[in-house]
């Protein structure tokens, strides 16, 4: 039974109110070994209602979690309607690795829309516009935070978020601001703005996230020129900018974006021209000045040509990532997606291709695609549906290749 239906589930929730009543009928499995396995093969979404069960089941359930089938981060698509109104969708899609499926998530109550939808590489969602500042970082991203607009009025700015307290909103500001490059940090416990060292003057002309990659970890956001490879680093305890550093170790690479992987910095690098790519690679970042790289996975060749699609050249990526899985896709033609696992040694384990659910799915042509990527619990996935928040349903396999 690979999409049981609502009454099935209602059945399970019935028979885990009555549970402790009835521990002697039903089932019975002479080793938790026996569920674990057969744990290792239903989908995240379909276990919760496992959890309200004996305590014998839940031991196995979160045996088999830990040891055998462990959860993955999910990518998460959120999409906007690219004409007027400009609503956001009442839900999103999201591919599980683990289970390997497509799965709608209804928003309730649907998002509200302040501007365009913009992400931030990781978890982070937001909205900006002149009057507000609207934020998301839970995982399933079903809760939205309301904030007054930062002192400076921005246009396109960086945004990051630090320890998930701090919100660093960077540049992108009007030419007419005395200071473009100016930055400010949002205290989500205070609830206020206070200003900043502003940016590098190095970025004069491209402090704005169509031009700047970022990545933060609990202690310091990175900035990084897509085009050049020049990255500055802010410290949020001190407020100051660190650098610039040169990240281009490689002078092929013509285009690069940065990440986080188990709290490293990472960067992709698109090697020899947008008419002529000869490879993508990624490399671990380490040193006070980034002087020590090594180069963790080189991707496929016949994934490089999936990611152009159509087209005969490449002219930049994006990634969407969180812990050791990393999501790659070509933004004028996100219709397929480069998924790379990094293992423990930091050395990519696996690579792989995946149909983006949402792009395909021609209805929906009219809307532009955000994605988000975070690690997904069965906890959370608990209280979305416990506080009505948000529900779910299978879209359909993934089909990762």
């Amino acid at each position: 039974m690979h999409d049981p239906g609502k009454g099935h589930w209602q059945g399970c929730e019935m028979d885990s109110a009555v549970s402790s009543k009835t521990v002697d009928v039903g089932l019975v499995f002479e080793q938790d070994e026996t569920l674990e396995s057969i744990f290792c093969h239903v989908p995240l979404i379909h276990l919760v209602p496992v959890c309200h069960l004996s305590k014998s089941w839940n031991r196995a359930l979160f045996s088999s979690l830990r040891h055998f089938n462990k959860p993955k981060p999910w990518l998460i698509v959120h999409s906007q309607t690219s004409r007027p109104p400009y609503t956001t969708a009442a839900s999103s899609v999201a591919y599980d690795p683990r289970s390997n499926l497509w799965l709608r998530i209804n928003h309730d109550p649907p998002v509200e829309y302040v501007s365009d939808l913009r992400s931030s590489n990781s978890t982070l969602l937001y909205m900006l516009s002149i009057s507000k500042f609207s934020f998301s970082f839970d995982p399933l991203h079903l809760t939205w935070h309301q904030a007054d607009p930062p002192l400076v009025w921005r246009t396109d700015p960086v945004v990051g978020i630090l320890d998930r307290r701090h919100i660093v909103v960077a540049g992108g500001a009007w030419d007419f601001e005395d200071d473009p490059l100016s930055v400010e940090i949002y205290d989500l416990e205070t609830r206020k703005w206070d200003t900043c060292e502003s940016i590098s003057a190095i970025f004069e002309h491209s402090a704005a996230s169509m031009w700047l990659s970022i990545a933060a970890n609990t202690k310091t956001l990175y900035a990084m020129e897509q085009a050049s490879g020049i990255t500055c680093s802010f410290d949020p305890i001190s407020r100051i900018w660190l650098g610039p550093f040169d990240l281009r170790h490689d002078p092929n690479i013509y285009f690069s974006v940065i990440g986080i992987s188990r709290d490293n910095l990472i960067m992709l690098g698109l090697l020899g021209n947008s008419e002529n790519v000869k490879d993508i690679k990624i490399w671990e970042l380490k040193g006070e000045s980034f002087e020590l790289f090594k180069e963790i996975g080189a991707m496929p060749k016949e994934l490089v040509e999936k990611l152009k699609e159509e087209h005969a050249s490449l002219s930049s990526i994006k990634i969407s990532l969180t812990g050791d899985v990393l999501y790659i896709f070509n933004p004028e033609e996100p219709k397929e997606l480069v998924v790379c696992e990094i293992d423990g040694r930091q050395r990519v384990s696996r690579w792989g291709s995946l149909k983006n659910s949402m792009v395909n799915d021609g209805g929906r042509v009219t809307e532009r695609a955000v994605l988000t990527c975070a690690d997904v619990s069965l906890g959370d996935l608990r209280k979305a549906m416990k506080f009505g928040k948000g529900s779910f349903s299978t879209v359909n396999n993934g089909i990762l290749q």
